[in-house]
């Protein structure tokens, strides 16, 4: 099966940037769609964004619209997430997730939920702080 290993954490001030690293490994990246997650001490772990197994759409959700971009690089089993603009409520353990690959139509039909992920990672800490 798919082993999911992030990266690219660490201490930024607010407004800041941050590139955080989705290694796969064991299976062909191509094969799952994939998102990011994150969770906050004492928060319930949240979705963030997803790209569909091609890299052609992608999805975010509100809170970091506009800030963060997801892609990715199937020739290198890897996932991104580009952060920009980092505030302090963004200061989580960061995680990619895979969902096996499905047909969704458009951006809209891309998995968001938790439980529509297979395979996660171990996270990496990010945190915003001056």
């Amino acid at each position: 099966q798919v082993q999911l290993v992030e990266s690219g954490g660490g201490l930024v001030q607010p407004g800041g940037s941050l590139r955080l690293s989705c290694a796969a490994s064991g299976r062909p990246l191509s094969l799952y769609i994939m998102g990011w997650f994150r969770q906050a001490p004492g928060k319930e772990r949240e979705f963030l964004s997803v790209v569909g197994w091609s890299g052609d759409i992608t999805y975010s959700a509100d809170p970091v619209k506009g800030r963060f971009t997801i892609s990715r690089d199937n020739a290198k089993n890897t996932v991104f997430l580009q952060m920009n603009d980092l505030k302090p409520d963004d200061t989580a353990v960061y995680y990619c997730a895979a969902a096996l690959r499905r047909f969704v139509g458009t951006a809209t039909g891309l998995p968001k939920s938790l439980s529509q992920y297979e395979f996660w990672g171990q996270g990496t800490q990010v945190t915003v702080s001056s």
